[in-house]
C-alpha cells in the first residue's frame, strides 16, 4: 500500500475516502461492477449489529458490502 492510503474496512461510521486501487482481482470486478471505480468518493454510511455487512455510500447509492471485500478496497481518506 502506498504512503496516506488505508483499506477500507479501518474506516469508521461517517468517514469518507477516495477509491484508489483493489487487492484482489476477483472481488476487484465484482466491485467494479458495483460501481467501485477507482477516484469515486465512498462514504461509510453504518456497519450492521456484528460490524459486517458495512453499508456504504456511492454515487447516491447505498451498498452493502462484507468485511473480506472492504478489505481489498485501498482508500485515499479525506481530509
Amino acid at each position: 500500500m502506498q504512503v496516506g492510503t488505508r483499506r477500507l474496512s479501518n474506516l469508521l461510521k461517517g468517514e469518507s475516502a477516495i477509491i484508489d486501487s483493489f487487492n484482489d482481482e476477483v472481488i476487484k470486478q465484482k466491485l467494479l461492477e458495483m460501481g467501485c471505480l477507482p477516484g469515486e468518493t465512498i462514504t461509510i454510511d453504518r456497519f450492521a449489529p456484528f460490524g459486517c455487512p458495512m453499508a456504504i455510500l456511492l454515487n447516491g447509492s447505498t451498498l452493502g458490502i462484507r468485511m473480506e471485500e472492504a478489505e481489498s478496497i485501498v482508500v485515499k481518506p479525506l481530509v
